[in-house]
């Protein structure tokens, strides 16, 4: 007895029409699954930066020449903004801060400068040199045979910090506007990250 097989039974043999459209959709909604896959994955990256360059960390770029030679002109640094939401803020760090009276007429909104005294220290100005309370501030972080300019004793508020550049001669700081309130710190300047020639911690 001879078996026959009925040309129309078999649908991996002869798929019909319902199995290609089945087909077509599989395959649409794979490329419609991956798509909003890679949305996802790019709004979630999105989200983490915006909330790391908000929170966290931030890159600066370095502007003008009052940081000169420890940061150069068109340095790239980068700021950790919880640096004094967990500790103290130090003589001799180097922070981003609010410009004194709000964005220059280069539109430049913040600046970087050096932490030189602390609340309810006197700072002053004097031979050359930096007094705190009376006596000279070591900086061995300026060049060598810098002096800086003379200006009269002031006593630093609590809650501000006595900010000045590295450069000391082309440097607008505390000695035109003064001592910083800490809450206008944007947070504490701690590793150069461009150039890479100039790469290190600050």
């Amino acid at each position: 007895m001879t078996e026959t097989t009925d040309p129309g039974s078999g649908p991996a043999d002869h798929p019909g029409p319902g199995d290609a459209a089945e087909g077509t959709r599989a395959g649409m909604s794979h490329s419609t699954r991956s798509a909003i896959e890679w949305v996802a994955v790019i709004v979630g990256a999105l989200v983490v930066a915006l909330v790391v360059k908000t929170f966290l960390i931030q890159a600066f770029y370095i502007p003008s020449e009052s940081m000169v030679p420890t940061l150069e002109v068109g340095d790239r640094v980068l700021v950790n903004k919880l640096s004094y939401s967990t500790g103290d803020i130090d003589r001799g760090d180097i922070v981003v801060f609010a410009r004194p009276g709000g964005p220059g007429s280069d539109g430049i909104e913040d600046l970087i400068k050096r932490v030189v005294a602390l609340p309810g220290e006197t700072v002053e100005g004097r031979g050359g040199q930096v007094l705190i309370d009376g006596r000279p501030l070591a900086e061995p972080y300026l060049p060598d045979a810098l002096e800086t300019s003379v200006f009269p004793p002031y006593v630093v508020p609590e809650d501000h910090v006595w900010l000045m550049g590295d450069n000391r001669g082309a440097s607008d700081d505390s000695r035109r506007f003064k001592a910083v309130p800490t809450d206008d710190i944007v947070g504490r300047a701690f590793v150069v990250i461009w150039p890479f020639t100039q790469l290190g911690t600050l």
